[in-house]
């Protein structure tokens, strides 16, 4: 019998300090009326000066753990999408490894920017199947806010700081077993330049800032999110019907409204948390699928599709079985 990926639990962790966008217009030139009516973004949160990606990945390691109910030694290895490690080596992954006080398997960063918590998902589930491991923590955090020119309020005002996990466990799955059903990521490396940050360690030795063309942006994700969902859907011969949930990038209410009308979904299906999170970039998937755990709109038994575009081009789609 086949081995199959099944999320055992889930958790999640923000920052304290939640900036509004009334807190915005006083530093930047921009209004709330602006911000809601171009993302749907009302707020956001923003790690301290101290408080490290790692410090929100563990926490939210914590959440997912206790929610699966497995013991942390039972933690094979750890795979954490992030784009803003704590340093350029060693990979963040292993700091949380020291900090959960495992000594055993592995552990390591996928960078895919905004669709690294699916890269990150994909890689631990293969992992996975091929009998390397039988249980995962998967994460996707950030403190993307760093990365910020707070002087762009075109980009500035979009983003936000966070962390989500997942405990995956390998078990021998029949055709309507839960778990991870597929995994589907593309990149298109020519797109790169509309969406970057303009510097780096070989570059300038410098961290640089954020900078997007966002009509380019928003085009290439309507387009790619609508048919790596249909590729999804296709691989396990279901249809848009057959979908209980849709758990999104949350980048912009525009952009998931606009996906959910490419592909005949009802709005009413697609969990939202861009409202109060930002874009939080790998760590938003997560952060939207416990919220919709934790307040029960998530049942065991649901089926979903996760999924994101980021900068790379990269984009990726999973379906699951709750």
């Amino acid at each position: 019998m086949a081995l199959r990926s099944r999320i055992l639990g889930c958790g999640s962790y923000l920052p304290e300090n939640v900036v509004t966008n009334d807190d915005l217009a006083e530093k930047v030139e921009t209004s709330d009326d602006w911000i809601q009516a171009r993302t749907g973004i009302k707020q956001r949160h923003i790690a301290e000066e101290g408080e490290l990606t790692s410090d929100l990945a563990r926490k939210a390691a914590l959440k997912a753990i206790e929610h699966a109910g497995i013991d942390v030694q039972d933690i094979d290895l750890i795979i954490l999408g992030t784009t803003t490690p704590d340093n350029t080596f060693p990979s963040t992954a292993t700091k949380v490894q020291a900090q959960l006080g495992l000594t055993h398997g592995f552990a390591m960063d996928v960078q895919a920017v905004c669709s690294g918590f699916m890269y990150a998902l994909a890689t631990a589930d293969n992992f996975l199947k091929a009998g390397q491991g039988k249980t995962a923590l998967v994460i996707g955090a950030e403190t993307f806010t760093r990365l910020l020119d707070w002087e762009d309020r075109t980009t500035c005002v979009l983003f936000g700081d966070g962390a989500g996990a997942v405990i995956l466990r390998a078990e021998e799955a029949s055709d309507d077993s839960a778990g991870i059903l597929s995994t589907h990521l593309h990149s298109d490396g020519r797109h790169q330049g509309i969406l970057m940050v303009d510097g780096g360690p070989s570059l300038t030795q410098t961290t640089g800032h954020v900078r997007m063309a966002g009509k380019e942006v928003f085009r290439h994700a309507v387009v790619n999110l609508a048919e790596v969902v249909r590729e999804a859907l296709a691989a396990n011969d279901l249809s848009a019907d057959d979908v209980d949930w849709i758990v999104p990038h949350q980048a912009n209410k525009r952009i998931l409204d606009g996906t959910a009308k490419k592909l005949k979904v009802n709005p009413e299906k697609v969990v939202i948390t861009v409202d109060q999170h930002a874009n939080t970039s790998a760590a938003s998937i997560p952060l939207a699928l416990d919220a919709a755990v934790r307040d029960g709109r998530i049942k065991r038994g649901d089926v979903l599709i996760l999924e994101a575009m980021g900068g790379g081009l990269t984009w990726g789609s999973a379906l699951v079985r709750w």
